[in-house]
């Protein structure tokens, strides 16, 4: 399944918090240890693969934690497909995701046996703790500029329209949740192919992320993922 790594580092987070972290973000992880499963349905609604995280590296410094990101996804099959990581920084008011997991892991991958130059700019993704039902959120974007002997190309991941749209419970094989959903535009470019897909994002106090899916332009689902597994 090839799914941008935004997806997974957005949509499939759980957490337990220590009191001091819960003052830091109500919805991200920041403790040491913690892991997260979430499996992963096609449209059909068939197993389609499952993304498990780790936590580490947690750091308080001048005031903001800041913490890694391990990702591991894993086939229908239970096959190791890639590994990726990203950096969250938390300020007191919520978070920010470093904007390089905007970026699709397999489109920097193709290119590493390459002579390849590479740029990189961006805004990072921002949650605020203080979520309520009709607030817009800040876009987020990067872009990568390459040249490849010679060859000017380049690769952007813009998502847009990031609104909170409703106050819903949810339950997944992990309990019944009270959520915040959110939704957003993913709009990518690869050398000349656009994408543009709609994601819905249920997110739980305490907890983080309960349920994602994903939507085709035409409205049609592209995918699901829930919350399944998890530990503090």
């Amino acid at each position: 399944m090839k799914k941008t790594v935004l997806f997974l580092a957005f949509n499939f987070l759980v957490s337990g918090f220590l009191l001091a972290q819960d003052l830091c973000s109500k919805y991200y992880p920041m403790k040491d240890g913690s892991t997260m499963q979430y499996t992963s349905y096609n449209k059909k609604g068939k197993v389609d693969g499952m993304h498990k995280y780790a936590i580490s590296d947690v750091k308080n410094t001048d005031g903001e934690t800041s913490a890694t990101f391990q990702i591991e996804f894993n086939n229908g099959k239970g096959k190791k497909e890639f590994e990726t990581k990203y950096e969250i920084t938390c300020t007191g008011t919520g978070i920010k995701i470093d904007y390089m997991s905007l970026m699709p892991a397999q489109m920097t991958e193709q290119y590493e046996n390459m002579d390849v130059e590479m740029d990189f700019s961006g805004t990072d993704i921002e949650l605020p703790n203080n979520l309520s039902v009709g607030q817009e959120l800040n876009d987020a974007n990067v872009t990568v500029n390459m040249s490849i002997s010679g060859i000017a190309m380049n690769i952007s991941v813009n998502i847009v329209d990031r609104k909170v749209e409703a106050l819903e419970q949810i339950t997944t094989e992990a309990g019944t949740f009270d959520c915040y959903q959110l939704s957003e535009t993913i709009k990518s470019k690869n050398m000349g192919a656009n994408l543009e897909i709609t994601s819905k994002t249920w997110l739980a106090e305490g907890v983080g992320m309960i349920k994602n899916e994903t939507y085709k332009k035409n409205g049609n689902m592209q995918s699901r993922s829930e919350l399944t597994a998890y530990s503090k």
